[in-house]
Protein backbone atom coordinates (compact mmCIF):
# COMPACT_ATOMS: atom_id res chain seq x y z
CA UNK A 1 0.00 0.00 0.00
CA UNK A 2 1.42 3.26 -1.07
CA UNK A 3 1.77 6.20 1.50
CA UNK A 4 -0.56 8.39 0.26
CA UNK A 5 -2.97 5.36 0.08
CA UNK A 6 -2.64 5.01 3.59
CA UNK A 7 -3.08 8.79 4.24
CA UNK A 8 -6.54 8.94 2.40
CA UNK A 9 -7.83 5.96 4.45
CA UNK A 10 -6.34 7.48 7.66
CA UNK A 11 -7.98 10.60 6.93
CA UNK A 12 -11.59 9.19 5.91
CA UNK A 13 -11.69 6.96 9.22
CA UNK A 14 -11.02 10.43 10.77
CA UNK A 15 -13.95 11.83 9.22
CA UNK A 16 -16.22 9.32 10.08
CA UNK A 17 -15.24 8.06 13.29
CA UNK A 18 -14.86 10.75 16.17
CA UNK A 19 -13.33 8.22 18.88
CA UNK A 20 -10.70 7.35 16.51
CA UNK A 21 -9.82 11.37 15.19
CA UNK A 22 -9.84 12.11 19.20
CA UNK A 23 -7.59 9.49 19.51
CA UNK A 24 -5.55 9.76 16.67
CA UNK A 25 -4.65 13.48 17.46
CA UNK A 26 -4.13 12.46 20.97
CA UNK A 27 -1.94 9.10 20.83
CA UNK A 28 -1.72 9.01 17.13
CA UNK A 29 1.04 5.82 17.68
CA UNK A 30 -1.51 4.03 19.54
CA UNK A 31 -4.44 5.12 17.01
CA UNK A 32 -2.57 3.71 14.19
CA UNK A 33 -1.40 0.40 15.48
CA UNK A 34 -5.07 -0.23 16.68
CA UNK A 35 -6.73 0.98 13.72
CA UNK A 36 -4.23 -0.10 11.21
CA UNK A 37 -1.65 -2.70 12.24
CA UNK A 38 0.93 0.51 11.85
CA UNK A 39 4.02 0.72 14.21
CA UNK A 40 5.67 3.56 13.90
CA UNK A 41 9.91 3.35 13.68
CA UNK A 42 11.40 4.64 16.93
CA UNK A 43 12.47 7.97 16.80
CA UNK A 44 9.73 9.66 14.96
CA UNK A 45 7.44 11.95 16.02
CA UNK A 46 4.29 12.25 14.58
CA UNK A 47 1.74 14.97 15.01
CA UNK A 48 -1.62 15.16 14.08
CA UNK A 49 -3.42 18.51 13.48
CA UNK A 50 -6.96 18.71 12.99
CA UNK A 51 -7.74 21.35 10.45
CA UNK A 52 -10.70 23.70 10.68
CA UNK A 53 -12.77 25.51 7.81
CA UNK A 54 -11.47 28.63 9.51
CA UNK A 55 -7.80 27.07 11.18
CA UNK A 56 -5.07 26.10 8.83
CA UNK A 57 -1.89 24.25 9.38
CA UNK A 58 1.25 24.93 7.03
CA UNK A 59 3.87 22.43 7.05
CA UNK A 60 7.69 22.94 6.31
CA UNK A 61 8.84 19.96 5.03
CA UNK A 62 12.75 19.03 5.82
CA UNK A 63 15.65 20.53 4.24
CA UNK A 64 17.22 18.23 1.80
CA UNK A 65 19.90 19.04 2.63
CA UNK A 66 19.62 17.80 6.32
CA UNK A 67 18.72 14.37 4.98
CA UNK A 68 21.49 13.55 3.42
CA UNK A 69 23.13 10.28 4.25
CA UNK A 70 19.39 8.94 5.90
CA UNK A 71 19.11 5.57 5.09
CA UNK A 72 22.18 5.41 2.75
CA UNK A 73 19.88 7.54 0.28
CA UNK A 74 20.75 11.19 -0.39
CA UNK A 75 18.23 13.97 -0.18
CA UNK A 76 15.77 11.31 -0.33
CA UNK A 77 12.83 11.14 3.10
CA UNK A 78 11.30 7.40 2.71
CA UNK A 79 8.44 6.92 5.44
CA UNK A 80 9.01 3.42 6.48
CA UNK A 81 5.76 2.46 8.32
CA UNK A 82 4.97 -1.27 8.76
Amino acid sequence: MSFESLKVQIIEKAWKDPEFKAKLIADPRSALQESFGITLPEGIDLQVVAETPTSYVFVIPPNPEELEGLDGESGNLKYNWT
